[in-house]
């Protein structure tokens, strides 16, 4: 029941049209259609859609979001009816990795410093690399949780490539995104996958194909708890250590 209540409002599937642009956000904040893009050793060359081309630093790149769609198909409802009124996304030992990898380890003692459901992370390891350590991304993304130049460098990660120091990275981001958006899960994937201020222009899910999607196939893996199903624990969490 609460899977089928969060994907119902993923309905921006809905017969989506043809893309309009490839989406490339700043660290800044302000957002680039592309016609297309490409990563050039350090850097991202962007294809103009009028023609040309130039080129940034890959650093200075949050994101980029393919299959941008049209506004009208499926805008989410920032009330979400029907819903639960609240989740509980905190570390549990009751909710482990979900996949039975060799990095279960390394997940739920990083969700614990980060107080994460470590089933959430586990989720999102498996939709952005398949656990593969040293993934990179057309768009540059970078280790197990696939992030970008620009959100490693601002989560102080050195070493995208060691199993622990990117899932300890992609907790504390995961951990910000939670308080960042009250624990509402699809929030909190979508801004993974497209970005805060995309889920806070839209007053949701933002009616992107790849976004749309890569909400919906997580929650196909992993059920959120709601608040009231989990008995109250320890407020004593202690505040997370920054990353080295």
């Amino acid at each position: 029941m609460i899977r089928g209540a969060l994907t119902a409002i993923l309905l921006a599937a809905c017969a989506a049209p043809a893309a309009l642009a490839e989406l490339v956000v700043f660290d800044d904040g302000h957002t680039v259609k592309a016609a297309s893009y490409r990563v050039v050793e350090d850097e991202l060359e962007i294809g103009l859609q009028g023609g040309g081309s130039y080129r940034v630093d890959l650093g200075r790149i949050e994101r980029i979001v393919d299959d941008e769609v049209a506004e009208t198909c499926g805008q989410s409802d920032p009330a979400l009816p029907g819903l639960p009124l609240a989740y509980d996304l905190s570390y549990r030992a009751d909710r482990g990795p979900l996949f039975n990898t060799p990095y279960d380890r390394v997940i739920a003692a990083e969700a614990k410093r980060y107080d994460v459901d470590a089933s959430l992370i586990s989720a999102v390891i498996r939709a952005e690399s398949n656990y593969e350590p040293r993934a990179v991304s057309r768009k540059g993304a970078r280790g197990l949780m696939q992030l970008m130049p620009a959100t490693a460098r601002r989560l102080s990660l050195s070493r995208p490539f060691d199993p622990a120091a990117n899932v300890r990275a992609g907790a504390r981001y995961l951990k910000e995104l939670l308080d960042r958006f009250d624990s509402r899960p699809e929030f909190v994937l979508a801004a993974y996958n497209a970005g805060e201020n995309a889920v806070e222009t839209y007053g949701g899910v933002p009616p992107y194909r790849e976004t749309v999607g890569y909400v919906k196939r997580i929650l196909s893996w992993w059920t959120p708890a709601p608040a009231s199903a989990v008995s109250p624990h320890p407020s004593s969490v202690r505040a997370a250590p920054s990353a080295p």
